[in-house]
């Protein structure tokens, strides 16, 4: 068997219940609601496939898996494994992977490493076309953090793009070799359009600029200080918020406050 690799954070889940768990909330999401009916392909692209161990289960639910791994070694076995099925491994960073090339509906899956979970998350939900449902194992304390009433960069992000589902915790010792952590699968829906723009979200990021200070310190520069306490007022924020307390829809009312037109320079 191929060894691991700790500098790629690899990780391998080998509990088949809980593998066929997360390939049938591949397919059928968290309501149990699968592809439409008219879809002549149900396609899987699995994120670090690895060793196979969830490539096996989506193989049995999926017309077709795409697996894109990024370790030379694993991404020449893996067809080995699978003779005689509709497995297309590609070697590379699914960072990089052009999901353009896909013509057909989609979900995407996979078992992520911890140290690059932010970048595929943002990747997977920015992708076009836009797929119909991501179901990730991650870092429970990622999860946790996306889904908390705290606010973050990410946990924004990802609520503007999507509707978020837990699905089951998995202890660490459900691996080989086990993490210092355990792990949770997360399942997101994209939205069709984003719940705000671009330039609301370039606002959350100045926002966040230093986290724990005084949302009205980040933004010191876009208004003056009194005309930002006065916004924050008509918005109904105090003065003495953080970045992380406000949500998605005060973020937009900020904006549109900040650059209103109407508003004396």
């Amino acid at each position: 068997m191929v060894g691991t690799k700790k500098s790629l954070g690899q990780h391998w889940l080998k509990n088949r219940a809980i593998l066929n768990d997360i390939a049938d909330l591949s397919l059928l999401g968290v309501e149990g609601s699968a592809y439409d009916s008219s879809d002549d392909n149900l396609i899987c692209v699995e994120i670090g496939p690895g060793l196979g161990f969830l490539t096996s289960s989506l193989l049995k639910r999926f017309d077709k898996v795409i697996a894109v791994e990024y370790d030379d070694r694993l991404a020449e076995n893996l067809p080995k494994s699978f003779p005689g099925t509709n497995l297309e491994v590609i070697k590379g960073d699914i960072l990089e992977y052009d999901f353009s090339l896909i013509k057909e509906p989609y979900v995407i899956a996979g078992n992520i490493p911890y140290y690059i979970t932010s970048p595929i998350i943002e990747k997977v939900l920015t992708c076009v076309p836009s797929p119909k449902r991501v179901v990730l194992l991650m870092q429970k304390e990622v999860a946790e953090r996306i889904l908390s009433d705290k606010e973050t960069v990410l946990s924004l992000f990802v609520k503007n793009r999507a509707r978020v589902f837990t699905g089951p915790v998995v202890k660490a010792e459900e691996f080989t070799p086990p993490p210092k952590v355990d792990s949770q699968v997360v399942v997101f829906e994209p939205f069709e359009v984003p719940m705000v723009s671009d330039e609301v979200f370039g606002l959350i990021k100045q926002g966040f600029r230093a986290p724990r200070k005084k949302l009205i310190h980040n933004l010191v520069g876009l208004r003056s200080k009194e005309e930002l306490i006065d916004i924050l007022k008509e918005i109904e924020v105090s003065a003495d918020t953080r970045p992380g307390d406000l949500k998605l829809n005060n973020w937009g009312d900020l904006y549109e406050k900040i650059y209103s037109k109407n508003r004396k320079e």
